[in-house]
């Protein structure tokens, strides 16, 4: 008779090929019935991985079936995405769960490019994503994701419906204004432009909220930093040793307010010659082994110098909705997913389900 003990006992040796941990320690084993011969197993994980559901289900399945006494058995794979903590004095927004800070110390290390793929390959594993280009003076979001000349609308002239785009929930100063109108504004009044989409965008129900923070270290970066309730963030960098040396001034100003670091992407690590194949890292190699060592984080991806890349992003279908089986789109899934391990793995917010305590005269 197989007992639900020395089932748990066999899945704790199960390691989830993401988060590096056993189904047991996750916390992914919701449901786990044995009745005579037969066991049904429901694993909910705290992130989002549709593309690996099949395989997941099809490892445990087959640990299970050769168990002695078990002849039939049944496995359902999915996700449970939570709010978790953020900066002290703050709350997560209405309508968002979770918010990711993508930035650079630097401009022209691609963090745009790999914001807006980040943002797809989380919808793409699953999840409810929403993406809010910050940049105020040089917005990309609207040309990357297609949306060029769009505009969104106000039902009470007051909060704005966000544009959707490949499945995403987006906004951006840049639906708002002419493309070629330049803002010439202060970091005030950029810091309230940022505040007031940031808030007065209906985003519904997103599991993640990926923010694409202007390059830079400056008043408008650490303003948003201590403003907005941020659960994780993300550094973009190149190899190259003058995109490290602000790389890292980024990754601080992190830490100095209180926001996780979920990790580090290096871009552009290699070149392949799309003639003769010849690989070569033009912008040098291991930057970003080095940095992540040194300041203990972890190395999400490394992503190529790749012509497709820019391609796709200029056409409006950047690599993951482009060529989703793509070994590039695969690279920045393996990163949403990492991240998404990252921020599950922090405790959770119950801010929510706390009741409202008004104090008034009678």
């Amino acid at each position: 008779m197989v007992s639900e003990a020395q089932l748990l006992d066999l899945l704790k040796t199960c390691i989830d090929a993401d988060s590096g941990r056993d189904y047991v320690t996750l916390k992914s084993v919701r449901e786990l019935n044995v009745d005579g011969s037969r066991v049904q197993l429901d694993i909910v994980l705290p992130y989002p991985a549709q593309s690996r559901y099949a395989a997941i289900k099809a490892e445990l399945a087959a640990a299970l079936a050769a168990v002695p006494g078990v002849a039939e058995v049944e496995v359902t794979v999915s996700h449970q995405i939570d709010a978790h903590t953020v900066q002290r004095g703050l709350t997560p927004l209405p309508g968002v769960k979770n918010v990711i800070a993508v930035a650079s110390g630097k401009g022209g290390v691609g963090k745009s490019t790999t914001a807006v793929n980040l943002a797809l390959a989380l919808a793409a594993e699953g999840a409810m994503v929403g993406l809010l280009d910050a940049d105020i003076y040089g917005p990309s979001q609207p040309m990357m994701l297609g949306l060029q000349g769009a505009r969104p609308e106000s039902p009470d002239d007051r909060t704005i419906v966000p544009l959707r785009a490949h499945g995403l929930q987006t906004m951006s100063i840049g639906f708002l204004i002419d493309a070629e109108q330049p803002m010439v504004w202060r970091g005030p009044m950029v810091t309230q432009a940022l505040m007031q989409l940031l808030t007065d965008t209906r985003w519904e129900s997103l599991d993640y909220l990926v923010i694409d923070l202007p390059p830079g270290t400056g008043d408008i970066q650490l303003t948003l930093s201590q403003r907005v309730p941020l659960t994780g963030a993300l550094i973009v960098t190149t190899p190259q040793d003058i995109a490290l040396l602000d790389a890292r001034k980024g990754l601080r100003m992190f830490e100095k307010v209180g926001v996780p670091v979920a990790g580090i992407v290096e871009n552009m690590a290699i070149h392949i010659c799309s003639q003769c194949g010849h690989a070569e890292p033009i912008f040098g190699e291991g930057g970003g082994a080095r940095m992540a060592a040194e300041y203990g984080v972890e190395l999400l991806g490394q992503l190529p110098l790749d012509l497709s890349i820019r391609q796709s992003t200029d056409e409006g279908r950047p690599s993951v909705v482009a060529d989703p089986t793509g070994q590039v789109a695969q690279l920045y899934r393996t990163i949403a997913r990492r991240v998404a391990v990252k921020i599950g793995e922090k405790a959770k917010d119950f801010s929510a389900r706390m009741p409202k305590i008004v104090i008034q005269n009678t």
